[in-house]
C-alpha cells in the first residue's frame, strides 16, 4: 500500500512539474513576442516623429498642396493612435488589424506626398529633405526588421501553444487565443523593405 501511494505521489509530482514547465514556456514565448512588439513600437514612434519635420520642410516649398500635407499629418496621427492601441494589446487580432490599417493609410498618404513632390525639384534638392528622406528610409528598414522579428516570435508562441501536450493546458493556464501577426495591406512590400524617395 505504501509503495502504491509513493508511486502515485511521484507520478502526480512529475505531472505538476511538467505542467509548470509548459506554463513557464508559454509565458516566456508570450514575453518574447511582446518584447518584439516593443521594438516595433520604438521604430514606429521614431518614424512618426520624423513625419512632422518632413511636413514642415515641405510646407515652405508646397504652399498650394495643403490638402496633401494635411492628409499626411492626419494619417500620421491615426497611425500613432493605432500604435498606442496595439501597444496596450500586442498580438491581439483586433489591435494588430487596426495598426496595419493605419499604417496602410499612412503609407498611401506618404506615397501621394512623394508624387506631389516630384513637381518641386527645389524641395527634392534641399539638404534638409535629403537628410529626412535618408533617415525615414533607414527607419522603414528598421520597422521591417522589427516586424519580422515580432512575427517570428508570434509564430513560435502559436506553434508551441498549438502543439501536443501544451494545447491541453494552454487554455486553462490563461493562453486561450493565438497571437496575431502584424501584416500590412501591401503584400508585395512585405517581401522587401519599403523605399521612400523624395
Amino acid at each position: 500500500m505504501n509503495v502504491t501511494l509513493i508511486v502515485v505521489l511521484v507520478v502526480v509530482a512529475l505531472l505538476v512539474i511538467y505542467g509548470a514547465s509548459i506554463y513557464n514556456r508559454l509565458v516566456a514565448l508570450r514575453n518574447r513576442y511582446q518584447n518584439a512588439f516593443a521594438q516595433i513600437e520604438v521604430q514606429l514612434k521614431r518614424r512618426y516623429d520624423l513625419i512632422p519635420n518632413l511636413v514642415e520642410t515641405a510646407k515652405s516649398y508646397m504652399a498650394h498642396e495643403r490638402d496633401t500635407l494635411t492628409a499626411v499629418t492626419e494619417a500620421r496621427n491615426a497611425a500613432l493612435a493605432g500604435l498606442q492601441a496595439a501597444a496596450a494589446r500586442p498580438g491581439e487580432p483586433g489591435a494588430m488589424a487596426e495598426l496595419a490599417g493605419a499604417e496602410g493609410a499612412l503609407g498611401a498618404a506618404l506615397g501621394r506626398l512623394n508624387v506631389v513632390m516630384e513637381a518641386y525639384p527645389d524641395l527634392k534638392a534641399s539638404d534638409n529633405m535629403r537628410q529626412l528622406s535618408e533617415t525615414l528610409t533607414s527607419t522603414e528598414n528598421r520597422v521591417a526588421f522589427a516586424r519580422q522579428a515580432f512575427n517570428d516570435a508570434v509564430m513560435q508562441y502559436n506553434t508551441y501553444k498549438q502543439s501536443f501536450p501544451p494545447v491541453l493546458l494552454a487554455g486553462p493556464l490563461g493562453h486561450r487565443e493565438d497571437a496575431a501577426l502584424l501584416e500590412f495591406d501591401d503584400s508585395a512590400e512585405i517581401q522587401a523593405a519599403p523605399r521612400i524617395n523624395f
